[in-house]
């Protein structure tokens, strides 16, 4: 029962990311191997559980910030913006945004 319960909150989780991939802005970085070994192996990891941390922290706190007028605030400190660092990021980038391709 909780393995599907937190199937169905990953999903949840996820389809609310798509629509900020969608409006990424364009990054101009150049990242080298090093960068992405220590993206993948270290900031990402750590970044989904500071995601996952503050999704619990929100979601325990929301009836407050409803009451207080702030939940779309909370929403993004807590949410939005470690999603787009875990998500929304190119390996080894620096700043949120999607990867500009290089057409020859």
């Amino acid at each position: 029962m909780i393995k599907k319960q937190s199937q169905v909150f990953l999903a949840a989780l996820l389809i609310g990311v798509l629509p900020m991939i969608a409006q990424a802005e364009r990054v101009e970085e150049e990242p080298n191997a090093g960068e992405m070994a220590l993206d993948l192996i270290v900031a990402r990891p750590v970044g989904l559980g500071i995601f996952a941390l503050g999704s619990v922290t929100y979601i325990a706190t929301l009836p407050l910030s409803l009451l207080g007028g702030n939940s779309g605030d909370a929403a993004d400190a807590l949410v939005i913006e470690p999603a787009k660092e875990v998500f929304v990021r190119c390996l080894g980038c620096t700043r949120p945004g999607r990867k500009e391709r290089i057409r020859d």
